[in-house]
């Protein structure tokens, strides 16, 4: 019997393992077709000429990156945005240059 149990949450235990990973590859590969849809509307924005608006607040942004103050930029622009740490990063270094 007590066999059979540890049977049992050993199995359990695998399906989990399995399912778990077959997911974080699909995150991964879904984070990774975003990435390129980003730069290709990016390239098409760029080469139209179009200019990315910021949020209320973005010249504060700028103004910090303009004084050398990357980190506090990049927090301030979560503030606005609300995106994550990445995002946010990516999108002042965009705006770094």
């Amino acid at each position: 019997m007590n066999s059979d149990l540890w049977t049992v949450i050993g199995a359990a235990a695998v399906v989990i393992v399995v399912l778990a990973s077959t997911m974080d590859t699909r995150h991964k590969t879904l984070e990774r077709r975003l990435r390129r849809m980003d730069r290709k509307l990016d390239l098409i924005m760029e080469h139209l000429g179009v200019e990315e608006t910021g949020p209320e607040g973005i010249a504060e942004v700028d103004a910090l990156l303009h004084k050398g103050k990357k980190i506090e930029a990049i927090k301030r622009y979560r503030e606005l945005t609300g995106v994550g740490l990445v995002e946010a990063k990516e999108a002042v270094e965009r705006r770094e240059g």
